[in-house]
């Protein structure tokens, strides 16, 4: 007795391979692969590459964010017994600040003093955010010491203040003029606290690209601050920057047990957690959406192989005549529906990846073919995100047009698979 051939024998894949190629005075069949073939590469290719943008658009914005601010800040509370003091502030910093710097993953601890105050220039009156900060931290800000446009010099810092473009608009000064900060918390007088009114002279004028930022932020030497504030010997919080910012909720606790019993951490990912949870909303929606397309896609890959199957009855009546397995039946037929499915998965995979990684020209060519104005776009403040492809991204739209695919042709090659060769033969 012959032994049963083993599934997807190498015949099998000949008779698939054949179908596939088979011409159009034979029905048509490869007319219907190629329109399933490039359905599922276009679809695959718009998932892919949606969701490289908008990954993208995730990793800007992050970036944005964390190019003028800590990754993780942290404080201190008021003290509650007459062991601790009365008030928020971190004494004896620097200790703390080494401490802080030593923990793995803790790429650089900056102490801040941090306070509101008004800026006055020739009539000009303007809400001010100020971060006292040594020349050193201040240069670990890529958003402030590398700013998209900059006037002045930043090695000046020492000698007066940075402070953002938009406020140095509104306040009307620019590089060596001389403004005035006022503060209501100023000298402490029998007749109650007056202001202190100091002049500070413009050294650096920055623009971030972020508009909270150089609309009200002024950067100011930290012992200054620390005179101006009444802040001698004490900072109001420590910045830190971290190797990995995805991770710094990880490194949160350690963080709090370093920096003593009274101190207290927040994340990046705490101030802005409702946007990243908005997109992530967002991109599960996008996924969803663009899922329904491959599946729209993939459903040409059914009607394709119902033709194949239709036109090819007599074929299925003599191979399981001569004694071919109603196994080996389904199996041809469903490599001739998955193999269209992989090939135009791997071309759509392809195809996006090569769209992220050319999505300048890409917003080049749309400007050059419709005339937008990207350039002058992006210097009114507005942006276009980057692309970049994540490996999850690209496994998880793989998996989901492969798995559409090949489900969907289990259909009509078990339809074929149980074809009655004697119905099938009867008018041959």
């Amino acid at each position: 007795m012959a032994a049963t051939p083993p599934p997807f024998s190498r015949f099998e894949w000949m008779i698939a391979w054949r179908y596939l190629r088979a011409r159009r005075a034979e029905g048509g069949v490869s007319v219907m692969t190629w329109i399933s073939l490039i359905g599922i590469t276009l679809a695959v290719f718009a998932l892919v590459a949606t969701l490289a943008v908008r990954e993208g658009l995730r990793s800007d914005l992050v970036q944005t964010m964390l190019g003028a601010n800590p990754h993780i800040e942290v404080h201190y509370q008021r003290g509650l017994s007459s062991d601790t003091p009365a008030d928020h502030l971190i004494r004896g910093y620097a200790s703390v600040q080494l401490k802080l710097e030593a923990i793995d993953g803790i790429s650089d601890a900056a102490p801040l003093v941090r306070a509101q105050v008004m800026g006055s220039y020739r009539g000009r009156n303007q809400p001010v955010d100020v971060y006292g900060i040594t020349a050193e931290d201040l240069a670990d800000y890529p958003m402030i010491a590398d700013a998209e446009a900059a006037e002045g010099d930043l090695s000046r810092f020492g000698e007066g203040v940075a402070i953002g473009a938009v406020l140095a608009r509104q306040l009307g000064v620019t590089v060596g003029d001389r403004f005035k900060l006022i503060s209501p918390d100023g000298v402490r007088t029998p007749m109650g606290t007056s202001p202190r009114v100091s002049a500070y002279e413009v050294a650096y004028i920055f623009s971030s690209g972020q508009g909270f930022v150089d609309q009200s932020r002024l950067y100011m030497p930290l012992q200054e601050a620390q005179s101006f504030f009444n802040r001698d010997g004490a900072v109001d919080q420590i910045d830190l920057r971290v190797a990995d910012p995805d991770a710094a909720g990880a490194l949160v606790l350690p963080v709090v047990q370093a920096a003593g019993e009274r101190a207290f951490a927040y994340t990046w990912e705490d101030r802005a957690g409702g946007m990243i949870r908005a997109l992530k909303m967002q991109d599960n929606a996008i996924f969803i959406v663009l899922a329904i397309l491959v599946l729209i896609a993939a459903l040409n890959i059914v009607s394709g192989l119902i033709m194949l199957v239709k036109n090819k009855g007599r074929d299925i009546g003599i191979l399981r005549t001569v004694g071919l397995s109603q196994g080996s039946v389904l199996r041809v037929f469903f490599i001739c529906g998955a193999a269209t499915g992989t090939a135009g998965t791997i071309f759509g995979v392809i195809l996006g990846v090569i769209f992220a990684a050319n999505i300048s020209h890409v917003y080049a060519f749309v400007d050059w073919v419709t005339g937008s104005g990207v350039a002058d776009l992006e210097a009114r403040g507005f942006f276009f995100p980057s692309a970049v492809v994540n490996p999850g991204d690209l496994a998880a739209s793989a998996a989901l047009s492969l798995g559409l695919s090949w489900l969907i042709t289990l259909f009509p090659a078990r339809r074929a698979a149980r074809m009655n060769p004697v119905e099938a033969l009867r008018y041959e």
